[in-house]
């Protein structure tokens, strides 16, 4: 029998229920924030409790309260001359089976439509009404524990299949635990087998062991969960501990597109050089121009100049400014595909991959090669799925595809958008199975059509306004969900909304710990039989 704590005495649909708490709740034992649940006649009202508040029938009474009050007397106002109330907003309503196990009110958990009756009874929250709304976490199934409520120690899951369905956004200030709250729904991800990773991993911290702010190692997503599963490539050539393959870049990789997202790193105006770019790519063939160009001496600039109608000035100082291409150590004047080629052998193997950067982690280094790997990605889960469309042979069927980038607002500002990879894969690659995990600071630097197209939002406090409304950009309840963001704490609190979850959500995230590692040990299935060294091999014949 579950402790009744109240009854519905009032309310609307849009503003939500009044409850007249029984004489023997304890009010103290209530958080506002927490959970219950409303039991009408033919659905439990899954509901977050909104406020509380103090009442009187008798304003003499409050007018000149007695100072002292013996427990007797006390117990003989309550409820009857002094009494609380809960203001309690229904959220999701899950359908009552009869003794027949037939449904009285419909199928599963649906969007609050009408309210309960006069005197249904308010509940607490149980985890058997979790599981009813989130999912459970267990062998088989696609949902994964992100969390608990901040005031109750309940699992709270997310769907990873609807997840992975629509790109996802992971927002949060400076030491919120983004990378924390990355890693554990990356690990997630992978031992559920429910899509291909590939990371970027600017900062080496995802697939190698890291030590924390209190001196603290924790395990990298290659130890967690094994070599056979998680491939990682390198750019830097001196790291060689738990490395697959090394990265190189060959000049004929890139292409106008890359330097156009590099023009604020390398010094670009924004006038004159995308038709620069264009008219070089034209003159001197897409896949040799930068070779070529960079070959020019000063005669051969003044003379590209007039030949294709330039201005001098102009192509000199891009000249100069694209030099600091040529000189990044993993740079070479001409390169195969044998690495990313070996890379895409383990996607489509099902091996998530980790891109680590060493040694060379400015914003250059990282938009760069990120932006070449991912165009070449693209191009092959295109042909990849427009095979699977035409045999519709599961066989031939890619796997899905999540992409993880940090600092995505340098691939995805307003500016850039419409022309980078990453504004395509976000707009238009659902179809074709790959979608971005983006993680940022500054969501008011993402262009905002973009931000309608994250299918789930998983955001920690953000200090600046403009932030916070990026964020809530296409939401429906914005204000509530603007009120959850407003409260969090600095550190593992976040608030959970979109796709993968049936209603917003506030939690606390899951800990990163041994007891974490186990239970990802216990999770982790994977069809795969060749290790990454095999693919490798396999794909360089």
């Amino acid at each position: 029998m579950r402790e009744r704590l109240g009854v519905v005495v009032g309310g609307t649909f849009n503003d939500g229920l009044l409850v007249r708490l029984d004489p023997d709740t304890d009010v103290e034992s209530l958080r506002v924030g927490s959970f219950c649940v409303v039991e009408g006649r033919r659905y439990r009202y899954f509901s977050t409790l909104q406020d509380l508040r103090l009442h009187s029938t008798d304003n003499a009474l409050m007018a000149d309260p007695p100072r002292t009050l013996s427990p007797l007397v006390r117990r003989a106002l309550i409820g009857v001359t002094t009494y609380a109330t809960a203001h309690v907003k229904p959220m999701l309503m899950i359908p009552i089976y009869d003794e027949h196990d037939l449904v009285v009110g419909g199928e599963g958990p649906q969007p609050v439509k009408t309210i309960p009756v006069h005197f249904a009874h308010m509940v607490r929250a149980q985890p058997q009404d979790f599981v009813a709304v989130f999912g459970e976490e267990r062998e088989g199934t696609a949902h994964f524990a992100i969390g608990t409520p901040l005031t109750m120690d309940i699992p709270v899951c997310i769907d990873l299949n609807r997840l992975v369905e629509r790109s996802t956004g992971i927002f949060g200030s400076t030491g919120t635990g983004k990378s924390f709250l990355t890693r554990i729904l990356l690990a997630g991800i992978m031992a559920k087998t429910r899509a291909v990773a590939l990371v970027f991993d600017m900062h080496d911290e995802y697939g190698s062991p890291q030590e924390t702010e209190d001196k603290k190692w924790v395990r990298g997503l290659r130890d967690l969960l094994g070599s056979t599963r998680v491939a990682v490539f390198c750019l830097d050539d001196q790291k060689t501990r738990d490395v697959d393959q090394h990265i190189v870049i060959g000049l004929n990789h890139i292409e106008g597109e890359d330097i156009l997202l590099l023009r604020e790193e390398l010094g670009l105006p924004e006038g004159t050089t995308e038709a620069n770019l264009m008219v070089l790519e034209r003159h001197f063939g897409r896949e040799h121009w930068l070779q070529a160009f960079l070959g020019l001496d000063a005669g051969g600039l003044q003379e590209l100049a007039q030949t294709a109608n330039l201005h001098v000035s102009s192509i000199q100082a891009l000249h100069r400014k694209l030099q600091r291409l040529a000189g990044r150590p993993y740079v070479r004047e001409h390169s195969s595909f044998d690495q990313i080629d070996a890379l895409l052998g383990c996607l489509e193997q099902g091996r998530h991959v980790i891109v680590q950067y060493g040694r060379y982690r400015t914003l250059l280094d990282y938009l760069l090669v990120a932006n070449i790997i991912t165009r070449r990605v693209r191009r092959r889960y295109e042909e990849w799925a427009e095979r699977y469309w035409q045999t519709r042979d599961e066989a031939h069927r890619p796997h899905p595809l999540v992409i993880t980038v940090e600092e995505a607002h340098k691939f995805l500002s307003p500016e850039l958008a419409h022309q980078t990879i990453f504004g395509t894969i976000a707009r238009e690659m659902r179809k074709y199975f790959v979608t971005l995990l983006i993680v940022d600071q500054r969501p008011s630097g993402i262009d905002d059509e973009i931000l309608s197209q994250i299918g789930t939002r998983i955001s920690g406090r953000l200090n600046d306004q403009r932030d916070l409304e990026a964020v809530l950009t296409g939401v429906a309840d914005r204000k509530a969900v603007r009120s959850m963001l407003t409260t969090l704490d600095t550190k593992r609190q976040v608030v959970v909304f979109g796709h993968a979850v049936p209603m917003p959500v506030q939690l606390r995230t899951r800990a990163y710990d041994e007891e974490f590692y186990q239970t990802i040990s216990r999770q982790t299935r994977s069809p795969l039989t060749k290790s990454a060294e095999e693919i490798i091999e396999e794909y360089w014949g």
